[in-house]
């Protein structure tokens, strides 16, 4: 084991709950250090110092990722505190339904691919030319199965997450063959904070502790795409197989994600 300060570091938006935060504390329990990057930076310290790590093993940078800037400054302040991460983890985002006859949720709209897009992008811009110099990182877009098809109700988290898949395609063409792997990771129904006020059935519910070793097996291994459970792999592909006239009619009324203010 190499010493605190010469350990592998990840860098983790989103890190005050849910994926982001397992994925922080995986790292952490195997050795890493890490960044912790959101909105809710007391929150952050306060778990990190109640599992007792070490105060040398992590750092919290106070950034809300829908702003491009504030997510390229907590970037670059890791870059000066911490140095240049081995993994960048872009798992900050949010999922709120739309009704796109309803005036104000074009602005949800809005705020949805500022944080899930747009806050992405901004995310790994600090790193890509320092990592692309040292020959050797790993990017990491986290996406979701609801990029596989247009659900009613879901438009902007459908239309986001869709956007993650692509945006991480083309960079992962862009990077080819400087070392650097850009890896996209699609959570089916994940066990979160964003997932319990859902109304309708999630089918192969996950742990998030589980998807978090699960995800940095796969981060690990550089793999360029991956559905985690598998069982929502294979529903994905059954349902992007499905003609339009029957996928219509297996979603007709089914219940929609909660739009803003409801539950």
């Amino acid at each position: 084991m190499t010493g605190p300060m010469n350990a592998p570091l990840a860098f983790i938006t989103g890190a005050s709950s849910g994926i982001g935060q397992a994925l922080a504390q995986r790292y952490l329990a195997t050795g890493w250090r890490v960044a912790l990057v959101g909105r809710r930076d007391a929150e952050m310290s306060a778990w990190a110092t109640a599992q007792g790590w070490p105060a040398e093993r992590w750092r919290v940078y106070r950034a809300d990722v829908s702003d491009a800037g504030a997510a390229i400054a907590a970037g670059m302040a890791c870059l000066e505190e911490q140095g240049l991460p081995d993994v960048v983890i872009a798992a900050a985002g949010i999922s709120i339904g739309m009704d796109t006859a309803v005036r104000g949720d074009i602005d949800v709209m809005a705020r949805t691919l500022a944080l899930n897009n747009v806050g992405l992008a901004a995310t790994f811009h600090p790193f890509i030319e320092p990592m692309r110099q040292r020959g050797s990182g790993r990017l990491v877009g986290i996406a979701s199965v609801a990029a596989i098809r247009g659900l009613p109700g879901h438009g902007a988290y459908c239309a986001s997450k869709a956007g993650v898949v692509s945006y991480c395609e083309s960079l992962r063409g862009e990077l080819r063959g400087t070392g650097v792997r850009v890896v996209t990771i699609a959570p089916g129904f994940i066990d979160t904070p964003m997932t319990r006020h859902n109304r309708y059935t999630m089918p192969f519910l996950m742990p998030v502790d589980a998807f978090a070793e699960k995800a940095i097996a796969t981060i690990t291994a550089g793999r360029s795409y991956r559905v985690i459970p598998w069982q929502m792999g294979l529903v994905a592909k059954a349902l992007r197989l499905l003609p339009n006239a029957w996928f219509d009619q297996l979603l007709a009324g089914r219940p929609r994600k909660a739009r803003q203010g409801e539950r």
